[in-house]
Order: structure tokens, then C-alpha cells, then sequence
């Protein structure tokens, strides 16, 4: 393993300060790794990730959500929009009710691999 090797004035030297700003010139912009956390963030709830693992078997109208998660409506409806503008869900709205569906049908499967590897 390498050693950090900081100069006289407590800061990495040229060598390690050009390969921090290669790996820094790689990353995404701001305006998308904030976009990420978002994403990350609308996902940070064992109710929001209820409706992913739900919405996995296919489309469900808000009424079947409510039902199952045995939540009130207006508390449904917060997390369903948090996930819709995180563009995690689509929608369409068929008489009085809206019908959900992954916008990314991998997402479980996706979210699955990623915490079985953290478990």
C-alpha cells in the first residue's frame, strides 16, 4: 500500500495532486452526483422501498399501495411522489386513481445485488 506522502507544507505533492485531479476530471458534474444523492436519498425509507419491491410484480393503482402498506392515503401518496421526482416511477392517471410502475424495471434486482453485498 502506498504511503501518503505529504510535503513540508501539509498538503499531498505534485505527483499525487495530478492523479487526484484525473480521478476528480472523471467523476460526474456536480449538477449529476447531486441528481445521485437524490435518487439515493427518495430510496432512504423502508416504506419507499416497500413500493419499489411492490411496483417490481408490475403496475399498481395507489388504491392496491394504500391497501397493502395498510398506510393513509396522503402518506402513500408523499412517498409515491418523492419516488416519482426522483424519476424512479412512472404514472398515468386512469379516472380518479393513478396507477404506478418502475420507470426502471432492473431497479430491485439492481437494489437486491447492491445490499446483498453489504449484508
Amino acid at each position: 500500500m502506498k504511503q501518503c506522502e505529504i510535503n513540508g507544507e501539509g498538503k499531498p505533492n505534485c505527483e499525487q495532486m495530478e492523479r487526484l485531479e484525473k480521478i476528480l476530471s472523471e467523476m460526474p458534474g456536480e449538477e449529476e452526483i447531486q441528481k445521485n444523492a437524490d435518487t439515493i436519498k427518495a430510496l432512504a425509507d423502508p416504506t419507499r422501498l416497500k413500493i419499489i419491491y411492490l411496483l417490481e410484480h408490475g403496475e399498481l393503482c395507489v388504491c392496491e399501495i394504500i391497501a397493502v402498506l395498510e398506510k393513509p392515503q396522503p402518506t402513500v401518496s408523499h412517498h409515491l411522489n418523492l419516488l416519482k421526482n426522483a424519476g424512479l416511477l412512472k404514472w398515468r392517471k386512469e379516472g380518479v386513481w393513478i396507477h404506478y410502475k418502475l420507470s426502471n424495471t432492473k431497479l430491485p434486482a439492481n437494489l437486491m445485488e447492491l445490499l446483498k453485498n453489504h449484508q
